[in-house]
């Protein structure tokens, strides 16, 4: 299967670049999209319009890096995009508006009080978008048993 379009959501991390690499492998020639989601948190009285500008300054200048990385790689078809806002809304939104054929994205695989509080924008990112979404697990990311499940032999005894 080929995809024209593959938007790839980087939030700086090495996490989230194992996402960038995946991406590379499914866009097999077509257009690699880089996002970024940029949003400033001020204290109050703070200049809020600095702190956006600096937001956006910072999240153009590491997709940048990124797709120098990707370029020095061999990949030619590479693109970047800094969208203001929570991250979530910023890939769905952006996922439509470039017709994105495949989203790929990393997760820290957490669960229980962890997901509750930190949430997750993957999920949040499913629930809001119609493209197929790609996720990639961190290595430690912890992988929990599903209730009720038995091993073949166990089950094929009963």
């Amino acid at each position: 299967m080929k995809f024209d379009k593959v938007l790839v959501p980087l939030d700086g991390s090495t996490l989230a670049e194992t996402a960038m690499w995946k991406a590379v492998e499914m866009a097999n020639g077509g257009t690699v999209s880089l996002l970024r989601a940029a949003e400033a948190h001020t204290l109050p009285g703070a200049d809020p319009v600095d702190a956006q500008v600096t937001a956006v300054r910072e999240a153009e200048e590491y997709l940048a890096s990124a797709a120098k990385r990707l370029q020095a790689r061999g990949v030619k078809n590479v693109e970047t995009h800094v969208w203001y806002g929570p991250a979530a809304a910023a890939i769905v939104e952006a996922a439509q508006a470039q017709k994105a054929d495949l989203i790929v994205m990393s997760t820290h695989g957490r669960s229980g009080l962890g997901r509750l509080v930190l949430g997750s924008v993957a999920e949040s990112v499913l629930r809001g978008t119609r493209a197929p979404i790609l996720v990639v697990r961190a290595d430690s990311a912890p992988v929990e048993p599903q209730q009720g499940a038995r091993p073949a032999k166990e089950a094929a005894r009963v």
